[in-house]
């Protein structure tokens, strides 16, 4: 497991760079916050679909993630399956560690 990833994540949040759940992703997105769009891999089908789709009419990368709810969870300190990054810095750096 690369925790590298996870790391981050948790730097990301104390950082106040993420909206975690649905919700705040959402409205992020739609607020032209979100400049990256990060997907648990046990997320339900129909909820990543719909992540999909509001992430396509806003023009937000996202990336499908090796890694459960749980795991990202306890990098952020908060169960989730979605997580917007508001940041382009941190947005580049987690994408770069996902493609590694």
């Amino acid at each position: 497991m690369n925790d590298k990833l996870l790391s981050f994540l948790g730097i990301a949040r104390r950082a106040g760079r993420l909206s975690l759940g649905c919700d705040a992703a959402t409205e992020a997105m739609q607020g032209g916050k979100s400049k990256l769009l990060l997907l648990a891999s046990d997320l339900s089908e129909r909820t990543a679909r719909n992540m999909k789709h509001t992430a396509e009419q806003t023009r937000t990368q996202t990336i499908v993630l090796d890694r459960t709810m749980e795991q990202l969870g306890g990098s952020v300190g908060k169960m989730t399956g979605i997580i917007s990054v508001n940041d382009e810095g941190f947005a580049k750096k987690l994408v770069t560690l996902c493609t590694e």
